[in-house]
């Protein structure tokens, strides 16, 4: 985000109102999430942020023309993000993070919304439901990896956030047809006739 606002430091008072959600605090400041890019009222009820992550506006204006956008579970200011915009964060969430854990409760948690809303909005803009937009952007990592790295199938699976092998070689030949060690083995044909050209 950018720094056109003076950075306010964050005080005790403000943190601890930040994490006990506290509506007293509501009127007095705003604060925004690095990490996220999302500014929200201190009775936000989305998971407490990192403290380091924090900074701390006057109101929802100056968070906004700083950078962020508007939380869609509290509304800062009667405002709230609009749902192309909120499809494009909870992808560019999942794109930075797609390693990780990433569930609807996680992926709302962290995107400030419901998991239902968030299902079918990211559903009706993108055209996959967030579960297959991971899996999409899984595969294409491990794709990436099998062509580029001599990484076990296990590491290479592990590496795109699906540790299961078995589950791994599965949606991997769900979605691309071959099983990764069949893909592997393909690209490396294809490349060694290429260069026998």
């Amino acid at each position: 985000m950018s720094s056109h606002q003076p950075v306010r430091e964050l005080t005790e008072e403000q943190w601890q109102a930040i994490i006990d959600n506290d509506a007293r605090f509501d009127e007095i400041f705003i604060y925004a999430v690095k990490s996220t890019g999302i500014c929200c009222r201190p009775s936000c009820k989305s998971r407490n942020p990192k403290k380091e992550n924090v900074r701390i506006f006057d109101d929802v204006d100056a968070a906004i023309a700083d950078g962020f956008r508007p939380c869609k579970r509290c509304k800062p200011g009667g405002l709230h993000l609009p749902d192309e915009e909120w499809a494009i964060q909870i992808g560019e969430y999942i794109d930075a993070h797609y390693w990780e854990l990433l569930t609807l409760e996680i992926l709302s948690d962290m995107c400030h919304g419901s998991p239902y809303h968030l299902q079918r909005t990211f559903k009706r803009i993108r055209g996959l439901s967030p579960v297959e937009y991971i899996q999409k952007v899984r595969i294409s990592k491990a794709i990436y990896e099998l062509t580029m790295t001599d990484k076990s199938i296990a590491e290479i699976g592990l590496s795109v956030g699906l540790p299961n092998p078995s589950y791994f070689i599965t949606l991997f030949k769900m979605k691309t047809g071959q099983t990764p060690k069949q893909y592997r083995k393909l690209v490396r044909e294809v490349e060694v006739s290429g260069e026998e050209q």
